[in-house]
């Protein structure tokens, strides 16, 4: 039955969307009114506490310090303690290892992948909103697009998903920082619940997730990237037991690689055009990338930006999704074929000199690592500038 509680701007690609798969459009829909019912609880609860104790009580969940959560709010105790959320029943841990393989030898083509069409997929959603009215985007960037590039090593590292490993103590921290972020950006004048729906929804987590599993797979293997049919499911895999962990209702979480590539085509569809919110974050994106990895001199990330970057993302993108995110207009031909030709240089000159591609180097200096070691503060207020730091 179609749904009558639709938020206004949904409308018109909800019926869209009806037209090519009415079950995958009513669940898309349904979910942008929907956050995270657990965590949305946990999260009210840690309102009155002060910062520092909201860390400390989250690290001791973390580490399964016992004595430390005996003072915690209830909530907190019970996500952790009490009544822990259960491993899924389709959980396979050793299911994990071809995708591991896979990310490890194509890593830097799929973090190139990431920056140049993953997220410039998901931020051309309403979701560009929520970062937007944040302002995390502007203030600390650079920052935050290395905590997504650190989020990805450790959960397709060796055992970063068991319970004590850091893929499982970068993903769950998401899902409290989601749910701060969506209980303060709601309680603000400037969010349109009618239009939008719930900020940071679970349809938009979904399609989110979606993306980094499928849209990664097809993007890399546009960079040169190369997968075998179990390496394709086990990424699949790890990226979905990570959407577990990150608090994704199982009713919007993919279950393998056509059902993510379905969420991601209906998700679009059913999405508005891109709005300015997107058009500056996928910009600013794209900007911020030479200096992720490491190019400050501005002359070089200028060029780096206009005859690599942007290119390269239009031609994984497409032509119209680029064109209204306002992305220059492409001027060398064929920029995938000059990418991974690049590439391939640089492999053999690697090589021939005997030097090691430095992949994991490169990794690093990519990557969001505190030498105090994983904290985990929120947000204390929907405005970045005025937000203690987390």
């Amino acid at each position: 039955m179609q749904l009558t509680n639709v938020p206004t701007d949904y409308g018109a690609g909800y019926e869209q969307a009806r037209r090519v798969d009415p079950e995958a459009a009513d669940t898309y829909v349904a979910h942008t009114l929907i956050g995270d019912p657990i965590m949305d609880g946990v999260v009210e609860e840690l309102e009155s506490l002060p910062g520092n104790q909201v860390h400390q009580f989250i690290e001791a969940g973390m580490e399964e310090d016992r004595e430390g959560l005996r003072d915690a709010p209830p909530r907190l105790r019970e996500f952790f303690l009490d009544t822990p959320p259960p491993d899924p029943d389709w959980l396979d841990r050793e299911a994990f290892r071809p995708g591991i393989r896979a990310f490890q030898r194509n890593s830097v083509r799929i973090l190139s992948a990431f920056v140049t069409g993953v997220l410039v997929d998901g931020f051309s959603t309403l979701i560009s909103k929520s970062f937007v009215q944040t302002g995390r985007i502007f203030d600390n960037g650079v920052w935050r697009l290395k905590q997504n590039n650190r989020h990805q090593m450790e959960i397709f590292w060796p055992g970063g998903l068991d319970r004590q490993g850091d893929g499982w103590k970068l993903s769950v921290p998401i899902r409290f920082v989601h749910a701060q972020v969506r209980r303060l950006l709601g309680q603000t004048t400037e969010w349109e619940h009618e239009a939008w729906g719930v900020p940071l929804s679970a349809a938009h987590m979904g399609y989110a997730v979606a993306c980094f599993a499928a849209r990664t797979i097809e993007h890399s293997e546009a960079l040169g990237a190369r997968y075998s049919t179990e390496e394709r499911a086990s990424f699949h895999d790890v990226w979905r037991y990570a959407g577990h962990l990150m608090g994704i209702p199982e009713s919007i979480l993919y279950t393998d690689e056509r059902d993510a590539l379905r969420l991601y085509r209906i998700g679009t569809l059913c999405e508005p055009p891109p709005s300015m919110e997107a058009i500056i974050m996928s910009n600013a994106l794209i900007n911020s990338a030479p200096l992720v990895a490491g190019i400050e001199d501005p002359g070089a990330r200028r060029g780096l930006v206009e005859k690599v970057i942007y290119p390269v993302s239009r031609a994984l993108v497409g032509n119209e999704l680029a064109n209204q995110l306002n992305f220059p207009a492409q001027r060398l031909p064929f920029p995938l074929f000059w990418y991974k030709l690049d590439q391939n240089i640089r492999g053999l000159r690697a090589r021939l000199t005997r030097e090691g591609p430095n992949t994991f180097a490169t990794l690093l200096v990519a990557s969001a690592y505190d030498e105090a070691g994983l904290r985990y503060d929120l947000p204390d207020h929907a405005h970045d500038e005025l937000s203690r730091k987390w």
